[in-house]
């Protein structure tokens, strides 16, 4: 065992158990550990130093905090954080299947009937959340866990973090160059006054791809792809998959909405706007 997982066996002391790594990112590494109170498998999501240093270890435990007060069966709940050594860390259920993204990635693009059943999940715990005056503001393929039938959001604490950082010090890390496709045209601007409006265009962005293949804006560069999601017009559902009905596309469009006052006013509306799956 290296030095720091000696030093994160330490901090988690007997209750949290190492059993190996299982994945490792751009923003994370995750270990697999046995919770011995719980009697269950959990993820410890350690974080990488650069990032740390771009959100601040005080903002990041005090959006740990106020996600660990969340409880829905669309949420995956937030158990517990700290630190080992400098390098925080947090710890929440294991959950055994695909994210979203490594969905997308696999088969490119999901049935209609699946792809607004996700959305649904995602709007009800999203929802959920935005009742109790908690944004997510990081919604994207990545933060969606699929498992059992269901879609759950993921990573509130630490998108909440990751949000309210400073975007100059994200592009250095490499973070915000993924989660552009799915950003409002207002948090792009990096308004001070974000809502629950915010989020569902990002969630309009998802079930765009997730219909379509693909987001609705991209570009060469994070400059171009900035720019059309400031100005360009959705390019249209229809003409890239004509079996989607017209109701889903002009729900999309909606939400995808460059004006926050011309979207859904809160998720609820968005998934009452998309036919039964």
């Amino acid at each position: 065992m290296n030095s720091f997982l000696q030093e994160l066996a330490q901090a988690l002391g007997t209750r949290y158990t190492i059993e190996r790594e299982i994945a490792q990112g751009g923003m994370a590494t995750v270990y697999l550990a046995q919770d011995a109170e719980r009697q269950q498998q959990v993820a410890i999501k350690i974080m990488h130093p650069d990032l740390v240093d771009a959100i601040g270890t005080e903002r990041f435990f005090r959006e740990m905090g106020i996600a660990a007060s969340l409880d829905h069966r669309c949420i995956v709940p937030l158990y517990d954080s700290g630190k080992a050594g400098s390098v925080p860390y947090y710890i929440m259920p294991y959950v055994e299947g695909d994210s979203l993204y490594e969905r997308l990635q696999r088969e490119r693009r999901l049935s209609i009937g699946e792809a607004v059943r996700i959305a649904c999940d995602i709007a009800a715990g999203l929802g959920y959340a935005h009742t109790r005056g908690v944004l997510h503001r990081d919604v994207k393929p990545e933060n969606i866990l699929l498992a059992k039938g269901h879609a759950l959001v993921a990573d509130f604490g630490l998108a909440r973090a990751i949000g309210a950082a400073d975007y100059s010090k994200l592009t250095e890390t490499g973070v915000i160059v993924g989660t552009v496709f799915y950003m409002s045209p207002e948090q792009l601007r990096e308004s001070k006054d974000l809502d629950q409006r915010s989020d569902i265009y990002s969630l309009g962005c998802m079930l765009y791809e997730m219909l379509t293949g693909g987001p609705p804006y991209t570009g060469r560069s994070l400059t171009e792809m900035v720019t059309r999601i400031l100005g360009a017009a959705v390019p249209s559902i229809q003409r890239l998959r004509p079996d989607v009905p017209p109701a889903v596309e002009q729900a999309i469009l909606r939400a995808l909405a460059k004006q926050p006052a011309q979207r859904f006013a809160t998720m609820e509306e968005f998934a009452a706007a998309l036919p039964p799956a």
